[in-house]
C-alpha cells in the first residue's frame, strides 16, 4: 500500500482543467493551518444548517477585533491591545498578540452574528439554500393503460386520471 505523505498541489493542478479555484482554496487552507495555532478555536455544528466558530481571545475587546467576509472567506483579525507602561510581568502566559484567522465558508453559508463573551468570540453561521436549489420530490403519476376503445376515447378527450 502506498502512503501519501506530501501533497504536491502544483502537480495535481497541471493534470486538471477547470479546477483552478479549488486548488487556490486548498493552498489557502494549508497555508492557514501551517502558519499558527493562535488563537485556539472550535467549530461546532449546532444542527444541520447552523454552525458556530468560537475563538479564545482573552484580553481582546470589541474595539480590538475586525471580522470581514469576502468571497466566502471569513477573516477574523485581532490587534493586540496596548500594554500599560510601568507593568513588570514576572510571568506572562496569556497570549496577547496580533492574529489573523481565516475560514473558507461553503456555498450558501452566511454570517448571522458575532458575540464576545468572557474572552470567547462566537461567530454564528447559518446555511440559507435558496428554494430553487433545494431538493424536491417528483411525484409519479399512474397512467391507466389504454386497453379498450372507451379508455382510448377518454384519454383523447382529456378525461383520464
Amino acid at each position: 500500500m502506498t502512503r501519501l505523505t506530501t501533497l504536491d498541489l502544483p502537480t495535481f493542478a497541471r493534470a486538471t482543467i477547470g479546477f483552478d479555484r479549488m486548488f487556490e482554496q486548498l493552498d489557502r487552507e494549508f497555508a492557514n493551518t501551517k502558519s499558527q495555532g493562535y488563537p485556539p478555536y472550535n467549530v461546532i455544528q449546532e444542527n444541520e444548517d447552523e454552525y458556530t466558530i468560537s475563538l479564545a481571545i482573552a484580553g481582546f475587546s470589541m474595539d480590538d477585533l475586525d471580522i470581514t467576509l469576502e468571497k466566502n472567506v471569513l477573516t477574523i483579525e485581532g490587534t493586540s491591545p496596548d500594554v500599560p507602561e510601568g507593568k513588570n510581568y514576572l510571568h506572562k502566559g496569556i497570549g496577547n498578540r496580533n492574529f489573523r484567522r481565516q475560514f473558507t465558508l461553503a456555498e450558501h453559508i452566511e454570517v448571522e452574528d458575532a458575540e464576545l463573551e468572557n474572552g470567547m468570540l462566537h461567530i454564528n453561521l447559518v446555511r440559507n439554500v435558496p428554494e430553487a436549489q433545494k431538493p424536491k420530490k417528483i411525484n409519479i403519476r399512474n397512467i391507466k393503460t389504454l386497453d379498450t376503445a372507451d379508455n382510448y376515447a377518454e384519454a383523447i378527450d382529456g378525461k383520464r386520471g
